[in-house]
């Protein structure tokens, strides 16, 4: 075994920070899934950024942590985005659906409107910007409070509730375009 791989366990560091990130492991794959756009590579990211950790182990305090990870984790995903091409949408590395209840199973005209509409939903989702994206991914799929958003990216309550009306009125937009609701008047 190298002596690099070594080092970090045997300090004791990596085991500090091995349970740093599986305490925050969930929202940090969430985040990698958003911004990398290709949710088969999220295992492989989140690999990526616990390498980054282990390599940079900083002296970090508790309450710095999870928007240090954040950071990390930003920024292993746009180079994961970066190696791959901006050309790669996430609508064509999604796996087809199944249906999700014994209702949908056995009718096919209602699996397929539900299908229908998730995907027009997703492709209404791409069109924000990232970091819109992540917000409403991370509160809506997560289900996080306010709190947890501003704790986790490191911003404040404030920006976190400005930010997410503005990306709910962007995604209303975006469905509006796609006929999916109707335009506010």
């Amino acid at each position: 075994m190298s002596e690099w791989f070594r080092t970090p366990n045997e300090t004791g560091s990596g085991r500090i920070w091995s349970t740093r990130l599986s305490v925050h492991a969930r929202w940090l794959r969430t985040v990698i899934a958003a911004r990398s756009g290709d949710i088969e590579a999220v295992d492989e990211l989140y690999q990526d950024v616990a390498l980054a950790v282990l390599k940079q182990n900083p002296q970090v305090a508790d309450e710095s942590v999870a928007p240090w990870l954040y950071r990390v984790a930003v920024r292993q995903a746009l180079l994961h985005r970066r190696r791959l091409g901006r050309t790669r949408r996430m609508q064509n590395t999604l796996v087809t659906r199944r249906p999700a209840s014994a209702e949908e199973a056995s009718d096919p005209l209602t699996w397929l409107l539900s299908d229908e509409r998730q995907q027009l939903v997703r492709r209404a989702i791409q069109q924000l910007s990232t970091k819109d994206a992540e917000l409403l991914l991370l509160k809506y799929t997560e289900e996080w409070s306010y709190h947890e958003l501003a704790s986790h990216l490191g911003v404040t309550h404030s920006a976190v509730e400005a930010r997410l009306h503005r990306a709910r009125q962007r995604l209303r937009t975006e469905l509006a375009a796609l006929e999916i609701v109707e335009a506010d008047r």
